[in-house]
């Protein structure tokens, strides 16, 4: 179940970051979570994230705008590095709170409260209109960078702000979504390097052949989403998604999760 669950969504979400809010790290990381516990989730996610779109840019990487991605993407690496090196300080805390329902006990931990905040946070920003039409100046870039890198250490999720700061360089669809990878690309670089430690102590908690199935669907998916590039609306499918995604965070930040 778990094989056709996690490879499905990786395939969908995969596609789906080409004409869509929602990035793959956004929708795969609560079907890892379900499976895996919340650090081991985040690790498995960065690994799908980071080869989907090494493979992303043999297909469009080539059309991104260098000027950007100097702007955006240096103080993206440099800033994402911090927000690995505090998930990393906090992945081990001791839980702030424990209470029991029905003789189970659950356990609400520092990085499944701060996961489950930052994930309704993205989830808000792609639902409510107002938000996803929230655009920042060009001059901005390298605090977007900042922020987008850190945000992207911390939990993976730095799709939404990306978007935000870079809709208004004055990009080509394909220079927008090609900038995007490389910038993807360079915060999963990053953070990559500062999580390879703790990737290593829990290596024994891996399934390695359904982090290679997920990775062939992600594949997959890239693949066909690059196929069908063009502007399409999704928003009913963007909604209940989001929608999944609050739900989720509230079960993950209760620690039922």
């Amino acid at each position: 179940m778990e094989y056709l669950v996690i490879c499905l969504f990786a395939f969908l979400a995969s596609g789906l970051t080409f004409f869509s809010g929602f990035g793959l790290g956004t929708i795969l990381l609560p079907v890892f979570a379900f499976f895996f516990p919340v650090e081991v989730a985040i690790a498995l996610t960065a690994i799908v994230h980071f080869l989907t779109n090494l493979f992303k840019l043999t297909l469009i990487g080539k059309k991104a705008n260098r000027f950007v991605l100097i702007k955006f993407g240096v103080p993206a690496f440099l800033f994402a590095l911090l927000g690995a090196y505090i998930l990393t300080l906090i992945a081990d805390s001791a839980p702030i709170l424990m209470y029991s329902i029905s003789g189970n006990i659950f356990y609400i931990t520092p990085v499944k409260l701060i996961i489950a905040v930052l994930l309704a946070i993205f989830a808000l920003i792609d639902m409510v209109p107002s938000l996803k039409r929230i655009q920042v100046d060009q001059k901005y870039l390298p605090l977007g960078g900042s922020l987008s890198g850190f945000f992207g250490g911390l939990s993976g999720h730095q799709g939404a702000l990306r978007t935000a700061f870079l809709i208004r360089a004055n990009l080509s669809k394909e220079e927008f979504i090609a900038t995007g990878i490389v910038i993807a690309v360079i915060i999963d670089i990053s953070r990559l390097s500062v999580y390879a430690g703790e990737i290593l102590q829990l290596e024994s908690t891996f399934n390695y052949p359904l982090l290679a199935a997920a990775v062939l669907a992600a594949f997959l998916g890239a693949f066909l989403g690059n196929k069908l590039l063009k502007k399409i609306t999704i928003q009913k499918l963007q909604l209940s998604i989001g929608a999944l995604l609050l739900i989720f965070s509230v079960l993950l930040g209760a620690g039922i999760i």
